[in-house]
């Protein structure tokens, strides 16, 4: 896959938010009217465009009718050894941001903390956050096979 795309509300909170999750910038675009850019990190590309007059996001991590987009799924086997540490770091992280820029980055809103979940053979831990605009991020780390 090239890239996963997000509208957002404000795309310099956007850019902030995805910096602490290590994203950064490789391009800055406009399409059509509007700024726009992908981000590189945690082994993908995002891209970002900002919505004149947006309108508030449909809460697809909790309604349980919603269809459509639900969330973004990060593998970080390969980047920490555990999943609860790695989130705790991130949520630190945020807190400092927000107290530095609390008009950019507000704290992490965590939608699941961590949990395991088996999916076939395998057995995962899975925690769900919140990004800028309130659209669910999935992070999900192999623990057996």
């Amino acid at each position: 896959m090239h890239h996963a795309s997000i509208r957002t509300a404000n795309i310099h909170r956007a850019i902030a938010f995805y910096e602490q999750l290590g994203f950064t910038v490789c391009e800055r675009f406009t399409t059509g009217y509007t700024l726009a850019c992908w981000m590189e990190g945690l082994n993908g590309r995002i891209e970002l465009i900002q919505i004149p007059e947006p309108k508030p996001a449909a809460d697809a991590f909790s309604d349980e009718h919603y269809v459509g987009y639900y969330h973004l799924s990060f593998d970080i086997t390969d980047i920490t050894p555990n999943l609860v540490n790695w989130l705790t770091g991130i949520k630190e992280r945020f807190v400092t941001a927000a107290d530095n820029q609390p008009e950019m980055v507000h704290p992490l809103k965590i939608l699941l903390e961590p949990t395991q979940q088996q999916i076939g053979e395998n057995i995962y831990e899975v925690a769900f956050i919140a990004d800028a605009d309130g659209l669910p991020l999935e992070f999900i780390r192999v623990l057996k096979k």
